[in-house]
This record gives C-alpha cells, structure tokens and sequence, in this order.
C-alpha cells in the first residue's frame, strides 16, 4: 500500500520545485568548480551564500521560521541535482540540513525554533551534528561525553572530544550527543544538546581533517572543555538522544540516497559519452558487449536507486511511523550501487580516468565515504535482517513457549494466531498489484520470491533460533534478499506507472523500460542466489580461514614483542 501506486509530488509544489531547481541549475553552472574545489579542500563562502538565498539549506524547514516548506520528495530532487556535480557540496548541504537541523525540526521546542531556525534556513548560521566519537562510531550507544548538571540544575558542564564532524570548523550550531546522569540512579543516558561555537571552552582541535575524498567538506575534531550549557538547550526529552540520533540518520540516508542517485546519473552520462565517441580496433566501444554490459549495468542500477528513494521520502511525507528498515535498506543499496557505477565507468574511460584532468578518480575517492558514513554498510546489513526477522521471531517465540508450557496464560490462543500468521506467509503468494497487463509476468515472480524469502527466513529461525543473532553471514545473505526485493518493487511501482502515465499521453516509446526491465531480471537472480547460499554456502570454511590469519597474526606479534 505504501509502494504502490508509485507517488508522486503534488502538482503545485512540482511547479515549485521545477522553478528552484532551474535556478538551482544556473546557478551550479557559473558558480560551482568541482575539481577546485578539491583541489583547495574548500567549499567557496559564495557557494554557501548562493545556495542559502536559493533555499537549499532550509528546503524543507517550515516557511514560517525561513524555510522552504518543501516535502522530502522534493528535497531528494534537489539533493540529487547538487550530487549529480559535486560530492563535497552534497554532502555539506546533508550535513547541515538532513541531519544538522533535523534534529531542531523534528524535536525542538516552538521557543528553539523561533531562536536557530531563522538563520540556519538562509544559511547565515550553518549546523553540524555531532555523534562520532573515538569509541562511538557505528556504535552510537557508546558515546561518552559527559554533561553534569550544575547544582541550580539551570546549566549542564559538557565535557569531552568529538571527531569526523563534518561542518564542525564552520558550524555556528552544533547538536551535540552527550551523557547525562539518570535521576535517582548511578546509570546515564545520552542527551541531545544545541552547543555554540562562541561559548566558552568549545575548543577546535582540528578544523579540517586531511582526508581522501569529499576533501571540499570541513570535516573536524573539536573538544568541549567545561562548556557550560542553560538547560533550555536541550533538545528532545533528558536521557533520550539516542532516539534522536537515531531519528535523526534516518532522514540522512534517505538524502544519502538522492545523492548517490544524483552521482550514478552523472557516471551513466559519461559513459554513453565515451563510448560513443572513443574508438578502438576500428569501433567506438559502444559497438563491444563487454562495455554495453557495463553501460546497461548503470543504466539499471541508477533507475532502481531513484526509484528506491522517491518511494523512502514518500514514506516520511506520508507520516508512516517508522521508516528505519525502509532508509537503512536505502542507504546500504544506493552506496553499494554507485561504488559500483563509478568502477564501470572508470573501466569504460581505461588508463586515462586515473588522471586528474578527468573526474573520474575524484568521484571514485568520494564515492568511497558513503559505505561508511552515517552508519558502516555492515552494521546496517545485520540490522535490516535482524528487523526484518523480528516479526517472524516473536511469532514463533510464542509457538516454542506454548510447546514447552502449554498452560501458560492464552498461550495456546497466542500460538494459534502466531502458527497461523507464518503459515499464511509461507503458503500464500501475496498479490502484487499492476495496472500494466505487460507487467503481470514480473509482479507474478515477484510474488513468487516474496514467498520463498517468508519461506527461507522461517527455516533459518528454525533451524538457528537465537544463535542467529549472531550469525552475520546468514544475516547478510537475508539482508541482501530484503534489499532486492524492495528495491524490486520500487521498479516495478515506477515502471508501473510511467508506462500508464506514457499510454494516457498517447507515448509509445519508454526510454527507461529497458533498464528497469533488466533490473528486474538481474534483481530477481540475485534474490535466488541468496535464498539458495543459505542452504549451500562456504560460511565454516570462510570464518576458520578467517580464524586461522587472525590466530597467526596475534601469534605473531606476540613474538615480535
């Protein structure tokens, strides 16, 4: 019901998005250099000025303190405009807005509102979030910044470091992750605070920290240093910033999404270009299977990851509560996806994309960061699986508890309804609705698979129960499953939708069909694969090849010392 039929914005704020991103255009061509920009490891103060006057950085803030009032959709259109050209610059414009003022927006009171908003929205203050911390990376329960209330309680001392901030050297408002003690216990609890780069004992270690890509973004290290803090700087309720830092990457990725989208365009771009201009035994390259496959490679892909997040924000337009699995499954697919576009393409050009004179080695470097930033590929792969067995789990967590008591109280009723939720889901090949007769063949497999991954997670809590948890090769091979059948639908929901939208307007030709044609085709291979890797696979012999380099390795160093 939330993926089809593929949304759409609404007509009146299509018309407006249409106009701030012709001028979004203009202004991108005079005014943004790329290559200089990593070049100087610098975003031009005039950039910034130029986007805040365009409403970039308060897209979508509520017109009323300075924003946009745009709905996430259009700001992922937007994004995907600035990640078409620049990485640096999309990334500062998601550190500020998706996650830097997020936090402001989603829990701040009218009165915080009303005092940062104003200036964060034009960009005459910019905002960073700060979480990372030496022992709090992926790890974000791990923060340890301490934040004492003073004895008035009118004030929090703040002290610590934070590192990988990026905007922290330009920031002027900072949300700030940090822990503060629990009333009536020995225990603390992460507390999100708005700190200022002007109050005493804020102290920048490190403004900008060298690095290998997105080097135009002020990525920084900065301490705390009994910074002192009025208590109507808090941000959301005391002892709960972890659920705003977690609220908070959500919105994120879903712009991480529109960015790498924007970046994979540009590859399918310089591609076609290539081959359709370079030569090579007599033929342009295009004319040779092995580049056709990489361009149709691509093609495909940058199809599905628009798709993926035009229907992820449409999630959050629509306030559908939780949308976690949706932005994590997002993030780790449209990073994968371009790391691999960029390697296509770079191939395509040969030796001479290892040069500087093309942007194909920068937009490899930069490409690299997003596998990482805002939660590690990893972390979220074992997290979409673990979220998306969770359901199923407690199901039959209730089977298993009424089979070793059955007198427990409604237990037989909690079984009965929980046994005859998983049979449904393992019996029943769910409808996938199309309007395009055309289509059926592909909703129909489509269904298929849903039915099989039921199938398959079942039989892996059966047979792993709780060990699973901890089982990462198993989750992988579910979370990849997972991914693509979202991703899947996303297609199939545009697809859908453009063919109905081509046949109303009397258009026979649908450019993008082949692609997401193939996507469907390779989609669903990848899906089997994955299934099938879950019964036959090398997981003993991988994790004791594993054992035995990581057991040598500590060896080894022992006797070096």
């Amino acid at each position: 019901d939330w993926v089809m039929p593929y949304p759409r914005i609404p007509a009146a704020q299509q018309a407006e998005l249409d106009e701030t991103l012709a001028q979004l255009r203009e202004f991108l061509d005079k005014h943004l250099d790329p290559a200089e920009i990593d070049r100087q490891a610098d975003i031009p103060r005039s950039v910034i000025d130029g986007l805040g006057r365009i409403g970039v950085l308060g897209m979508t803030a509520p017109r009323e303190y300075g924003g946009r009032g745009f709905s996430q959709m259009a700001n992922c259109k937007v994004l995907e405009e600035i990640g078409r050209r620049c990485a640096s610059t999309s990334v500062f414009v998601n550190a500020h807005h998706s996650i830097g003022i997020r936090a402001l927006l989603l829990f701040g009171t009218h009165e915080q509102k009303q005092k940062w908003l104003p200036g964060l929205s034009t960009g005459k203050q910019l905002a960073a979030f700060a979480l990372t911390e030496k022992e709090a990376g992926s790890d974000a329960a791990n923060v340890q910044m301490q934040a004492r209330p003073t004895e008035d309680g009118a004030h929090f001392i703040l002290n610590g470091e934070k590192r990988y901030i990026t905007n922290a050297a330009i920031a002027d408002v900072l949300t700030v992750m940090a822990r503060t003690p629990v009333p009536g216990s020995d225990k603390t609890a992460i507390t999100a605070f708005l700190v200022t780069r002007d109050m005493p004992g804020f102290e920048m270690l490190e403004a900008r920290m060298p690095k290998m890509g997105i080097r135009g973004t002020a990525t920084g290290r900065f301490a705390l240093r009994d910074v002192k803090v009025p208590k109507e700087n808090i941000l959301g309720p005391l002892g709960k910033g972890l659920r705003v830092a977690l609220t908070v990457l959500d919105f994120g990725r879903t712009t991480f999404g529109a960015c790498c989208t924007g970046a994979a365009k540009t590859c399918l771009e310089l591609a076609v270009r290539h081959a359709t201009t370079r030569r090579q035994f007599n033929k342009t390259l295009g004319n040779f299977h092995l580049v056709k496959k990489k361009i149709a490679r691509v093609a495909a892909d940058a199809y599905a990851m628009e798709a993926m997040t035009t229907i992820t924000a449409s999630l959050i337009d629509r306030g559908l509560e939780d949308y976690m699995l949706e932005t994590a499954m997002l993030k780790v697919f449209t990073t994968e996806r371009l790391w691999e576009c960029v390697n296509d393409v770079f191939q395509i050009y040969g030796g001479s994309a290892y040069f500087v004179d093309l942007p194909l080695e920068r937009m490899m470097r930069d490409a690299r960061i997003n596998q990482i930033g805002e939660g590690a590929n990893e972390v979220l792969t074992s997290f979409i699986a673990l979220v998306g067995m969770r359901g199923p789990g407690m199901e039959f967590k209730e089977i298993y508890d009424t089979l070793i008591k059955p007198t427990r109280e409604r237990g037989m009723a909690k079984a009965w309804r929980a046994g005859k939720h998983r049979l449904g889901a393992t019996v029943r090949v769910p409808d996938v609705p199309v309007q395009n007769g055309e289509l059926k063949p592909f909703a129909a497999a489509l269904g298929r698979l849903i039915r099989s991954f039921n199938v398959a997670v079942n039989r892996s809590l059966i047979l792993y129960r709780e060990p699973i948890l901890d089982m990462q090769l198993v989750q992988e091979r579910i979370a990849n499953a997972a991914m693509d059948l979202f991703a899947s639908t996303c297609v199939l929901s545009r697809l859908d939708a453009e063919l109905q939208f081509a046949r109303n307007n009397g258009e026979s030709a649908l450019p993008d069909r082949s692609a997401a044609e193939l996507f469907l085709r390779q989609s669903f291979r990848r899906i089997r694969r994955a299934l099938a890797g879950l019964t036959d696979n090398d997981d003993k012999a991988v994790l004791a090849a594993a054992d035995a380099c990581l057991g040598t390795t500590a060896r080894s160093s022992l006797k070096s010392n």
